[in-house]
């Protein structure tokens, strides 16, 4: 009698440690037919395709990175990075939380001309002006706040976004090339287009 109890119980012991390996195999199982979704990257606008598709400068990469850092990996936006270094605004954009960045195309900064570009970026204080203008604080732009946006820089002025399906415009004249990339801290909106406070002028003299 006493060695059926105590077969009985190493039966039942037995069964209580083989039901969490089982369990421990078919969860297994499920993680590897269901594997966790990477963050989801989903810019959108006509010049994403432009976007290196994997490495320094793709949307994902720029998803791991802090907004400075991205863009400065970013090959389209190398005269935006070359200005945020002269302005000494590199701290500044990595330290912001939950924010939006209108990123200019390198192409937007070539629209300037030569002399107009020279000028802007050999006036420090002229252009930390008009880049902190690109720059919504504490606030991460969705594509639906786009159509009608209205948003207070960290310049001091307002900026206005417009349009409709993919295609937006900021201040009814920059379009956005390409829109909603994450960044650690800032969502990016790359704009073909540089943008002027009204504080500021779009040909700056050389200080």
């Amino acid at each position: 009698m006493k060695s059926a109890r105590i077969r009985t119980s190493a039966l039942a012991a037995a069964a209580a440690l083989t039901l969490p390996l089982s369990l421990g195999v078919l969860a297994s199982q499920a993680s590897a037919a269901s594997p966790s979704p990477s963050p989801s990257v989903s810019p959108f606008g006509p010049g994403c395709s432009s976007l290196p598709q994997n490495g320094s400068g793709s949307a994902v990469e720029m998803a791991k990175e802090r907004v400075a850092t991205a863009i400065a990996n970013n090959p389209e936006l190398s005269e935006l990075n070359d200005a945020i270094k002269k302005a000494n605004l590199t701290t500044t954009l990595d330290d912001l939380k939950g924010s939006t960045v209108f990123a200019p195309t390198n192409d937007a900064f070539n629209k300037l001309g030569t002399a107009k570009k020279d000028a802007l970026l050999n006036n420090p204080t002229q252009l930390k002006k008009v880049l902190r203008y690109h720059v919504v604080e504490h606030k991460t732009i969705t594509k639906a706040d786009l159509p009608n946006g209205d948003f207070t820089t960290l310049e001091g002025s307002k900026i206005t976004t417009s349009g409709s399906g993919t295609s937006f415009k900021v201040n009814g004249s920059a379009p956005i090339t390409c829109g909603d990339i994450t960044t650690k801290n800032a969502t990016v909106y790359i704009v073909d287009g540089i943008l002027i406070p009204p504080t500021a002028t779009a040909t700056p003299s050389p200080s």
